[in-house]
């Protein structure tokens, strides 16, 4: 059988910490063929050790989409680069695996929508804590309708010292944002997702300037401390979602916060008939499931606690990764729609930028 052909488009951070693990724990549907980074011996580096026999190394993005070899192409730069990327190998005839956020911009967001779906290629987006076992429950459960009508949501995405200090993660114009659109956008997916509720009416939020650039703030930081001079991203954000329906989505997002708990990647929905929660991140040790319900006269609690982390900073592709790996490869070997849906990650893309907006203006954004 034939493997299919990857080329990856940027090999720093997250292509080394998740890609480049999950593809090799794949490796019996895929071979990387072609690796491309600005900093060309950074592809050098990664072909070396990830790559197929006569893979090829190029500075270019353009000249990995010539390849015709490549079919597949995983694109791991920053975020104001999604959409010409993605947009070029759409044109190319190739499918696009984007790293999240889909995009720093809707503007641009929606413009890879529509060349995907001109091109008739596959497109999904990376937001693989949708695979934790978890998050898999707690939407089954949702969909089953075993909470009823869910009509509150939390998105939890806080850490109380955690900026990420490589990269290019505090450069605005390079990302589009911090923690909001960095790791909110993974907790405001799971929410949306469980809830399956993507008709949003109207967005408010508040964004805050005030720890990055405090030189005492960077003391006790998970990675080392961070130049306040070259801190230009919020530290943490703050949104209220109403949808079309009525229900109600508070999005919390922070890498610098005073507070105690520190929750990450996780959510709390609130139905007519039950409740649940999902606790993951630095004040865990354990990714949990908590629901919650009357039953017998009585208020109960019923918990799933599988094992599993939630980032990927240690490296070595994590579960989560493999599995949303492998089924976007059986997707494209079978032309079958992968979990993450383009038209979804957009509407993330979409409110986490009318909150930037809200906090500018200080108004709320309708849609």
């Amino acid at each position: 059988m034939s493997k299919i052909k990857v080329g990856i488009v940027g090999c720093g951070g997250i292509a080394n910490q998740k890609h480049f693990p999950a593809l090799k724990n794949n490796s019996d549907l895929n071979e990387i063929v072609a690796f491309c980074d600005i900093i060309v011996e950074r592809a050098e580096k990664a072909c070396s050790e990830f790559g197929a026999a006569g893979a090829k190394v190029y500075q270019d993005y353009h000249d990995l989409l010539n390849d015709p070899e490549v079919e597949i192409v995983h694109i791991c730069t920053p975020n104001v680069s999604h959409s010409e990327i993605a947009i070029a190998a759409f044109a190319a005839k190739k499918h696009v695996y984007c790293e999240k956020p889909m995009s720093h911009s809707p503007i641009e967001a929606l413009k890879m929508v529509e060349a995907w779906k001109q091109s008739g290629m596959q497109f999904t987006v990376g937001y693989q804590n949708r695979f934790r076992p978890e998050v898999q429950n707690l939407h089954a459960a949702c969909a089953a309708g075993d909470l009823g009508e869910i009509y509150y949501g939390k998105a939890h995405a806080v850490r109380r010292r955690g900026v990420p200090t490589w990269g290019v993660f505090m450069d605005k114009e390079q990302q589009g944002g911090g923690p909001l659109i960095d790791i909110g956008t993974h907790a405001l997916d799971i929410t949306l997702w469980c809830m399956n509720n993507y008709d949003i009416d109207s967005v408010s939020g508040s964004v805050f300037y005030k720890l990055g650039a405090l030189q005492q703030a960077t003391e006790g930081n998970l990675f080392g401390p961070w130049d306040p001079n070259t801190y230009e991203v919020e530290d943490s954000a703050m949104g209220f979602i109403k949808m079309k329906n009525g229900a109600t989505i508070n999005l919390e997002a922070s890498w610098a916060l005073n507070i105690l708990e520190s929750r990450e990647a996780s959510t709390t929905l609130c139905g007519t008939a039950a409740g649940a929660e999902i606790h993951s991140g630095m004040s865990y040790g354990k990714n949990e499931l908590i629901y919650n319900r009357g039953r017998n006269g009585q208020l109960m609690e019923e918990t799933l606690s599988p094992v599993g982390g939630v980032a990927y900073f240690g490296g070595g592709g994590g579960e989560e990764g493999t599995i949303d790996c492998r089924q976007w490869l059986e997707a494209v070997k079978n032309g079958t729609q992968p979990l993450v849906k383009p038209e979804e990650a957009l509407a993330v893309t979409r409110i986490l930028d009318a909150i930037y907006q809200s906090s500018k203006e200080n108004k709320e954004i309708k849609f």
